[in-house]
């Protein structure tokens, strides 16, 4: 004798909710040039060049997250933008014009 093979009940599915992808706020001039103020540090860090910039630079991030005013950033962007200038003409290693261009389009955004 065979057995018999047993039907399941039919379990109705849950319609399907689609979600809308979640949309990432736009990003700012102010948080842009934050990220390009980081990222100049680090690369500052990196080269172990201007300690006095990298000093500066840090501070105004500090006053930037308490105040919310960029000025101070977009000001140490530019003395950094100068600086990574002068190493990209120097063929510095690890200053890539690509970096330089990021930061340019940041400080230029103000």
């Amino acid at each position: 004798m065979a057995k018999a093979t047993e039907k399941k009940a039919a379990t109705p599915k849950a319609a399907a909710v689609k979600k809308s992808p979640s949309k990432k706020p736009a990003s700012t001039p102010s948080s842009a040039i934050e990220k390009a103020c980081l990222a100049a540090m680090a690369k500052l860090k990196a080269l172990d060049i201007e300690p006095q910039l990298q000093a500066d630079i840090e501070w105004c991030l500090g006053s930037y997250s308490h105040d919310n005013n960029p000025i101070g950033l977009y000001e140490m962007g530019e003395r950094a933008l100068e600086v990574f200038k002068q190493q990209l003409e120097k063929k510095a290693k690890g200053v890539t014009a690509k970096m330089v261009a990021d930061l340019e389009k940041a400080v230029k955004a103000s």
